[in-house]
């Protein structure tokens, strides 16, 4: 059988590439939301053909890569709590917190695949700057898992995560400012 620190160590290396892929998908769909969406107030002739296609992209990226990433990023995190065990975990609340995070990311992941049904049906769901800050979501999530995966302790994830409330504040700051930007150039 194989060396328990070995199976730790490939666990946090399946984690990661799990974790990298998952959050690259999670980052670009909403992406093509926002492009889907914008398709959809084309001229016919354009509409039928963008639409179409950022539907497929849609597709392939939830099934191919999305979903595959997320179930490897779940592999790799439960063979990192397996070598931990059962005792770490009950005495380690910010773990209970990171796992209430990842849940909430799954429903966000689902939630994501629930819209691409939709738009691949050419149905309007949201507006593009709407979109825009529904992709701020999946990285709020990131920070506030991160934060807790390094800030351990409740006053230093406490600092922690008013420093990603401030993050929030400001993402949302500049997301407005680029609509303005957007609106002066006459791009929306």
């Amino acid at each position: 059988m194989f060396d328990t620190p070995w199976l730790y160590n490939l666990g946090k290396v399946i984690h990661f590439i799990g974790l990298i892929s998952w959050f690259a998908a999670l980052f670009y769909l909403p992406r093509l939301f926002i492009y889907h969406t914008e398709a959809l107030e084309r001229p016919e002739a354009e509409r039928g053909i963008l639409t179409e296609q950022y539907a497929i992209m849609q597709r392939r990226l939830y099934h191919i890569i999305m979903t595959p990433a997320m179930f490897i990023t779940f592999l790799g995190g439960s063979m990192m709590l397996f070598y931990y065990g059962w005792d770490w975990f009950v005495a380690n609340i910010w773990m209970h917190w990171k796992l209430g995070f990842i849940v909430l990311l799954v429903g966000y992941h689902y939630y994501s695949k629930g819209i691409m049904q939709r738009l691949a049906r050419n149905e309007f769901v949201m507006s593009s700057a709407k979109f825009r800050m529904y992709n701020e979501i999946a990285t709020l999530l990131l920070l506030a898992i991160v934060l807790l995966a390094v800030y351990k302790s409740r006053t230093d994830f406490l600092i922690a995560f008013l420093s990603l409330i401030a993050f929030g504040i400001s993402l949302m700051m500049g997301i407005k400012a680029y609509k303005r930007y957007r609106e002066q150039k006459g791009e929306v």
